[in-house]
């Protein structure tokens, strides 16, 4: 796979669009996530016309539905905002995003928590930046994610693997996949899903193995219900699901000693002593060296790039 657009706020690439000049460079972001994926940057203060340095700002008012203004002065740029996202989104849409990176706290680009301004009362953390709420609205669909987040193993590990799996599927839909297409792009997350929600690879089950004419509103609600069940963390317990789910297709193989062994790891994973990673490289060892045909093709052993190393924290 070609490197993995990815749209990001502009600060976090060191560059120095902030109120007061400075940048907010991520080296995660730029050098490891970097080998991987093509950042499209955004400032949404400055793209709007403010300038560097420039007042800072702060979302007021209803918390629901902020109003963006200056700190000192007061000057509300709400409406231009909300009218240039609107555009920069139009913009935005050719060009194929499969993640979003927003700068946390952001009174434009924070995706959660941001501080909200209410009378005199201390601020509120449950407000969303003005343009990152746009962005959302417009691409429900498209994983998002903020840099300070990313800081945590399982929701960065989550995070990066959705951005791969949706990267996928905007291959499969623009080589116009077919429904046997979409028979093999399930059968190859099938355990990824079920490690994320059993519920959703069920629904998923059914919808393709329907009677319905393949379309696009089958093509619609396959992506939309993958993409909610992916958001759901995959936990210890369902990993551990999964991985004895895996060991089942070596039951006629392994010796008595090897199963011993390897339910063994499972089990110091399911209590949290290793990473995922143990398990996980023992059985791809076993699925290569019995050539299991069908774990070979399982995402939820190769998710993303070892070079991430996103499951030796998980």
């Amino acid at each position: 796979m070609d490197k993995i657009t990815i749209g990001i706020s502009s600060c976090l690439l060191g560059k120095k669009v902030r109120y007061d000049g400075g940048h907010k460079n991520d080296r995660y972001i730029t050098d490891t996530l970097g080998q991987f994926f093509d950042y499209i940057p955004v400032c949404p203060e400055v793209e709007y016309g403010l300038p560097v340095p420039r007042e800072a700002m702060h979302l007021a008012g209803d918390v629901d539905n902020p109003r963006l203004v200056t700190v000192r002065s007061g000057v509300d740029h709400t409406e231009g905002m909300k009218k240039w996202a609107e555009n920069k989104l139009e913009e935005l849409a050719p060009q194929g995003f499969s993640g979003y990176i927003f700068k946390s706290k952001s009174p434009s680009s924070g995706m959660r928590g941001v501080k909200v301004y209410v009378g005199s009362a201390p601020p509120v953390h449950r407000g969303v930046g003005i343009f990152a709420a746009a962005f959302m609205k417009r691409f429900p669909l498209i994983p998002v994610e903020d840099e300070g987040r990313l800081h945590d193993p399982g929701l960065r590990e989550n995070f990066i693997e959705r951005v791969f799996v949706f990267a996928r599927w905007r291959e499969f839909v623009e080589k116009k996949g077919s429904i046997k297409d979409l028979v093999e792009f399930h059968s190859r997350h099938k355990l990824l899903i079920m490690a994320h929600s059993p519920k959703h690879l069920s629904a998923l089950g059914r919808l393709v193995a329907g009677k319905r004419g393949f379309g696009p509103d089958v093509r619609d609600l396959y992506i939309e219900t993958l993409m909610e069940g992916l958001r759901l963390i995959a936990t210890i317990r369902k990993n551990t699901n999964v991985l004895h789910h895996i060991m089942g297709y070596f039951k006629k193989n392994l010796s008595g000693d090897e199963k011993k062994e390897l339910l063994e790891i499972i089990d110091r994973y399911h209590r949290g002593l290793i990473p995922l990673v143990v398990p996980v490289t023992l059985l791809n060892h076993y699925v290569l060296g019995y050539d299991e045909s069908y774990l070979k093709d399982q995402y939820y052993l190769n998710p993303h790039p070892v070079e991430l190393m996103l499951r030796n924290h998980v």
